[in-house]
């Protein structure tokens, strides 16, 4: 079986002269940095190069990375400051009001395997889209916060530390996101799966 290196032993060897270590770690990376990006910005095009000039960052300055702290901490981080550049330089507005709804995580169970039948596979993956596209509506602050905390796995907490705001502000953004999917959810015949009392 072969071996994973860890990230900081890829920094290490990179910084040894390895170069193929850092094309390890963009591959590690890539597809995460970019959704990250994409939900940011949402726009799929200028994600692309988003996310490449991410990673021309990350190789200027790899050298300079101090290897006792995350990597991926870091390369997000670059991530977030390269989409906010871009949203300020189209002067973009991306956040919205949406009424404060009590509600905790409403999609845990989409793609839970309990051995469903042909015809509840193909709604789990209709709602499954339907979710997709209602996040991909979201203002990019609601977005981030709903990626970081499905996708990336991210606890409220973690995801408060990583963008730099109060917990309480990144609580109450969570639930307004829960809130307002509920809403764009509301007619769709499957919303009974996904839309439940706290």
């Amino acid at each position: 079986m072969e071996n994973v290196l860890s990230d900081n032993e890829l920094i290490c060897a990179y910084k040894k002269g390895e170069v193929r270590a850092l094309e390890d770690l963009i591959r590690r990376y890539l597809n995460q940095v970019f959704g990250f990006v994409y939900r940011y910005i949402g726009d799929a095009r200028e994600a692309e190069d988003i996310t490449q000039d991410v990673f021309v960052r990350v190789w200027k300055n790899m050298r300079k990375f101090d290897d006792t702290k995350s990597f991926k901490t870091w390369v997000f981080s670059i991530a977030k400051n390269a989409s906010i550049d871009f949203l300020r330089k189209k002067k973009s507005v991306p956040f919205a009001s949406f009424e404060t709804e009590e509600g905790e995580n409403p999609f845990a169970d989409i793609i839970e395997d309990t051995s469903p039948l042909p015809e509840e596979l193909v709604a789990r993956k209709h709602l499954a889209e339907e979710v997709a596209q209602a996040i991909a509506t979201l203002p990019s602050p609601f977005r981030v916060i709903v990626h970081l905390y499905h996708e990336q796995q991210y606890t409220l907490q973690e995801a408060a530390d990583f963008l730099g705001e109060p917990i309480n502000t990144v609580k109450s953004r969570y639930r307004r996101a829960i809130s307002a999917l509920r809403k764009k959810l509301i007619n769709s015949t499957l919303s009974g799966q996904l839309i439940k009392a706290p």
